[in-house]
C-alpha cells in the first residue's frame, strides 16, 4: 500500500476500504459482481455466435454479433466502474464457455432473443434488490440497464422476425446479411 493512503476499517462490517466507507451493501455488491460476470459471458456468447456465422459465410450477421459483443463488454465495465465508485470490491469469476454450434442463422437469433430476455430478468432482479434495500443510487444506475434491455430485446426480435419472413435459407439471408453488416 502506498504510504499516503490511509486504510480505513468500517466499524459496522469490519471491512477494510482504502477509499473510505463502502456505500453499497455486501448483498448488492455480490449481485452486481455476478452481473459483471454475466455481461462478460454475454460478450463471449456473441463472439461465439460471430465465429459460427463466419463459418456459414454470413459476415454481416457476424459483424452484428461482434458489435453486440463490444456492447456487452461496455455493460460489464459500466457496472464494474459503479462498484468501484461506491467503494465496493470488484470480484471477477470464471466465465463459462458459451455454446459454439447452431444449425442456422435463425437458431442463432432465437438464442439471442432468449438470452436478452434472460438478461432482462437478471437486471430486474437486481432492481428489485435495490428497492428492497432502499439503495436509491443503485436503483438509479440500473434504470439505464432497464431501458437498454428493452432496446436489446427489440433489436434481437427484429432480426429474428426478418429471418423468419425471408426463410432461414442462406441464399435468402444475403439481403439481411448486407443490412446487418452496416452496424457500427
Amino acid at each position: 500500500m502506498l504510504p499516503h493512503y490511509e486504510s480505513i476499517i468500517n466499524e459496522k462490517t469490519n471491512e477494510r476500504c482504502i477509499r473510505g466507507y463502502k456505500m453499497i451493501s455486501k448483498t448488492m455488491e455480490e449481485a452486481l459482481n455476478r452481473q459483471v460476470n454475466r455481461e462478460f459471458f454475454s460478450e463471449y456468447l456473441y463472439l461465439s455466435m460471430a465465429a459460427y456465422l463466419e463459418t456459414i459465410s454470413l459476415r454481416g450477421f457476424a459483424k452484428w454479433m461482434r458489435v453486440q459483443a463490444q456492447e456487452e463488454r461496455s455493460h460489464a465495465m459500466k457496472i464494474f466502474e459503479y462498484i468501484v465508485a461506491r467503494g465496493g470490491k470488484v470480484t471477477l469469476g470464471a466465465i463459462e464457455a458459451p455454446k459454439a454450434k447452431w444449425t442456422s442463422a435463425g437458431k442463432v437469433f432465437e438464442d439471442v432473443y432468449a438470452h436478452e430476455q434472460k438478461v432482462s430478468g437478471m437486471i430486474n432482479a437486481i432492481v428489485d434488490l435495490a428497492i428492497k434495500e432502499k439503495d436509491h443510487a443503485t436503483f438509479e444506475m440500473l434504470q439505464w440497464f432497464v431501458k437498454e434491455q428493452v432496446e436489446e430485446e427489440e433489436q434481437a426480435l427484429e432480426v429474428l422476425n426478418q429471418v423468419r419472413i425471408v426463410g432461414d435459407i442462406i441464399g435468402h439471408l444475403f439481403y439481411i446479411d448486407h443490412y446487418l453488416g452496416k452496424r457500427e
